[in-house]
């Protein structure tokens, strides 16, 4: 990671609650910011190293660590606790980080990366926040109202461990996140990593992003918005044959947006911890030059 040139700062949601967040940049001349909105049970500096190829185009990334999460966690103890403002308020975090990279780099795009529940939270962000980005990406996703039909009934029972079912026998909890044994390995001994949140905080999340299928929230996203969903074909969180991520593919493209997809064959949930993930930041790159050129 040489060359990294990193800034950790923090900020406060609208309700007060601190933020933890990161700036990571090279010397290079600023072609546009991706700013990403990590998954449940993991934190943003998973990011940092990945995605050092955009760093070296001349992207520059911001990330926060969402409520119940990494830094921005009180303690351990609170990991998973979106906390009394709930899911909304994590979403609402985005939107002043949003801010904060625009201030900041006023002359360049702003595209946002939302992954797993990161990705959820993006889908319920570009409802009321899609003129304040150039572009979305949507990695490790899926439309709401079809997972939940396969999540846990027992609202105690962990989320994660809804997803690992496909891989048995496994060699571990984690085998659905990535056909690479180290990535896995990794984030099994991460003690941030790999733990799911509260059933308040998902029922607070579900309950904020089942609106997000209707008709009339659809229409609040900006038609001229660039999409790219990108994907594992075997990502359980696609549901068979990555159908539940169709139903939000389809549903963006129905509603004019510019949609563009890479489905990757035998790639698991975290794409750029895979095997081929030199190749998925590549496509990543071309998709963001395509809105800074």
């Amino acid at each position: 990671m040489s060359g990294i040139t990193e800034k950790a700062f923090r900020f406060k949601g609208a309700d007060g609650h601190s933020v933890a967040a990161w700036r990571w940049s090279k010397p290079v001349p600023v072609r546009a910011v991706l700013q990403i909105a990590h998954g449940m049970g993991e934190h943003s500096l998973r990011y940092k190293s990945k995605l050092e190829a955009l760093m070296d185009a001349g992207i520059v990334i911001y990330a926060n660590d969402h409520r119940g999460h990494g830094a921005t966690a009180p303690t351990p103890a609170h990991y998973g606790d979106f906390g009394a403002s709930g899911f909304p308020a994590l979403v609402s975090d985005m939107a002043l980080l949003t801010a904060i990279a625009r201030e900041e780099n006023p002359d360049v795009p702003v595209i946002l990366l939302g992954h797993s529940m990161g990705s959820f939270a993006a889908q319920l962000y570009v409802i009321d926040h899609s003129h304040e980005i150039d572009g979305l990406v949507i990695s490790g996703s899926s439309a709401m109202d079809e997972i939940v039909k396969v999540l846990p009934a027992d609202p105690d029972a962990p989320a994660l461990d809804a997803f690992n079912g496909a891989f048995e026998p496994a060699r571990t909890p984690f085998d659905w996140l990535s056909r690479d044994e180290a990535e896995v390995d990794a984030y099994v001994a991460d003690p941030m990593c790999g733990f799911s949140v509260t059933p308040d905080s998902m029922g607070s999340m579900v309950v904020a992003l089942l609106p997000t299928a209707e008709d009339g929230a659809l229409k609040k996203i900006r038609a001229d918005l660039p999409v790219y969903f990108f994907s594992g074909d075997k990502d359980p969180v696609g549901g068979p044959d990555l159908a539940f991520l169709n139903v939000l593919v389809d549903r963006y493209a129905a509603r004019g947006l510019k949609v563009s997809k890479d489905f990757y064959k035998g790639g698991r949930h975290e794409m750029i911890n895979e095997t081929n993930r030199n190749e998925v930041v590549a496509n990543l790159r071309k998709f963001i030059e395509g809105i800074s050129a």
